[in-house]
């Protein structure tokens, strides 16, 4: 196996590539530059894939990876360098023509339609047909074909509207596993998926790898990716830095590669915090049920506690959340400073000083064709208005400014448009909104999805800082050992219900996937 002598320097040297002894090159790429404007998304990269394979692209939010697929897809062309794909110069002038070529593309974006079922989603512009007319028969078995040898839970017939993120995210896998590819790009697919969903498409990329199909992945996922990988390189502003196998690579050279220093601890240490006296709940649940979404939901959450949520899909926890924000209707009780509180609308949870980073960003966090400065400010514009209500336009800007430092956003400057950034740093403004209304209580709803180690570490301090002040803070993630690294406890759903309420010091992953998985007490 050829070794990049990059890897000693950290230095980028794409005249040195990785070559895999024995298998067959599919995908060539050198010296390929992409210029927004003055800003350089890719520099000279270059890169070997091969069939059989699973090529891992590593790196930090807006090194470039997103950029490069981008190109790959057919979504916009490369300023200079030369692509070979099969053996045949290759610049696809659009995603169709990518697909006719034998690339798919599965985007962490999803970009599934709410009102079509999952079969009209899996199979749209392309249903079977006869003299124009669509036959339904036909399009509903071959879905369930599809679906059923795919392994994945999924009802064909269901709105996509009506299904959860996982959900989507596994119909998103399905659409771009429709036709045969000789190159299948994974762009996160794990970001919004428990363990137990991880595995389907674990086991769905062994059978690709089986037929020869090269695989390039994304994901910032470090366990996944010294799981599933056979390649990883690593990227680093734009630029190509080494590539590794997985038999030559840990977690600590990987971090240190990627984010160009070394990362001691994953987790920050808690600080710690007084309480005042015998604090009462800050935010209380009871009975709270939403018909269909979760049933007899009671919690409480006191001041400086971060009360994790974790389930498997379809156990309710992300609904739980969309109730408290007055997004979903229910029935229950919900009280604030120990006082039942009627939340109807998300105005009215602002109200009561509660902040909602939903995992949606894309249609619930953003507003994609606006500014990141704007976005920033978006919830917190009365608070930049002067005596006659108009716009004090500096302190805005300084304002955003402060965040994007904070945050550490990627980006040109708050006047540029959110919907360019990569998606980490899209979360990352989606987290930097709401910490501009200074909430006392804050849900984050996967608040790290497609978010770097590095950038995860930043979040997580804040985290920490904001438990430090007393913010009260419900947490779901779909990543379990984020969960037990930042709760003081966990509650576990199963079919829409808590399972368990457990005290996070000392729990072990085992323990709560028992109760996950409802055979706790078998």
């Amino acid at each position: 196996m050829a070794q990049n002598p990059a890897l000693m320097t950290g230095e980028p040297d794409p005249n040195t590539l990785f070559v895999a002894d024995g298998a067959s090159k599919i995908l060539e790429i050198r010296d390929v530059t992409r210029e927004f404007g003055p800003v350089k998304a890719l520099r000279h990269m270059s890169l070997d894939v091969y069939r059989g394979r699973v090529h891992t692209l590593l790196g930090e939010n807006g090194a470039g990876k997103s950029t490069l697929i981008k190109i790959l897809s057919g979504l916009f062309p490369q300023t200079d360098g030369k692509i070979t794909f099969m053996g045949k110069p290759y610049s696809p002038a659009s995603p169709l023509d990518a697909r006719h070529n034998g690339v798919a593309t599965i985007f962490q974006e999803l970009s599934l339609s709410r009102n079509l079922t999952v079969a009209e989603n899996i199979y749209a512009n392309r249903e079977p047909n006869t003299f124009g007319f669509i036959r339904e028969k036909a399009l509903y078995d071959d879905a369930r074909k599809l679906i059923s040898d795919l392994g994945l839970p999924i009802d064909v017939q269901a709105k996509v509207g009506d299904l959860s993120m996982a959900q989507r995210q596994l119909v998103e896998i399905a659409k771009g596993l429709s036709r045969p590819a000789d190159l299948v790009i994974m762009d996160e697919p794990t970001s919004s998926l428990s363990d137990s969903e991880a595995e389907l498409l674990f086991a769905i990329i062994e059978r690709l790898k089986s037929r020869g199909t090269a695989i390039i992945y994304i994901s910032h996922r470090m366990s996944e990716i010294l799981r599933i990988s056979d390649d990883i390189t690593i990227m680093r502003d734009g630029e190509y830095i080494t590539t590794l196998t997985r038999e030559e690579a840990d977690i600590n050279k990987l971090i240190a590669l990627m984010v160009g220093r070394p990362l001691d601890n994953v987790f920050p240490p808690r600080i710690s915090r007084t309480p005042r006296g015998d604090e009462a709940p800050l935010l209380e649940a009871s009975g709270l049920s939403a018909p269909g979404f979760f049933e007899s939901v009671s919690f409480a959450v006191r001041p400086g506690e971060t009360l994790g949520f974790f389930g498997l899909v379809g156990s309710g926890r992300s609904d739980v959340m969309k109730a408290l924000f007055g997004l979903l209707p229910s029935t229950g009780t919900i009280s604030v400073d120990g006082a039942v509180r009627r939340i109807a609308n998300p105005s009215d949870a602002i109200e009561l000083g509660l902040a909602f980073v939903t995992e949606n960003r894309k249609e619930e966090g953003l507003v994609l064709s606006h500014s990141v400065g704007r976005n920033i400010n978006m919830v917190a514009l009365d608070s930049f208005t002067n005596r006659f209500g108009f716009m004090r336009s500096g302190a805005e800007r300084a304002s955003a400014l402060e965040q994007i430092s904070r945050l550490t956003i990627k980006t040109p400057g708050p006047d540029f448009v959110a919907g360019d950034l990569s998606g980490g740093n899209q979360q990352k403004i989606v987290l930097a909104k709401w910490l501009e209304t200074r909430p006392r209580i804050l849900i984050l709803d996967e608040p790290t999805r497609g978010v770097d180690v590095g950038a995860k570490f930043e979040i997580y301090k804040i985290i920490r800082e904001l438990a430090a002040a007393g913010t009260a803070i419900l947490l779901v993630s779909s990543e379990l050992p984020e969960v037990l690294g930042l709760s003081d406890r966990v509650i576990v759903m199963h079919k829409k219900r808590i399972a368990a309420d457990l005290p996070a010091e000392n729990l072990t992953q085992e323990q709560v996937m028992t109760h996950a998985a409802g055979v706790a007490n078998d």
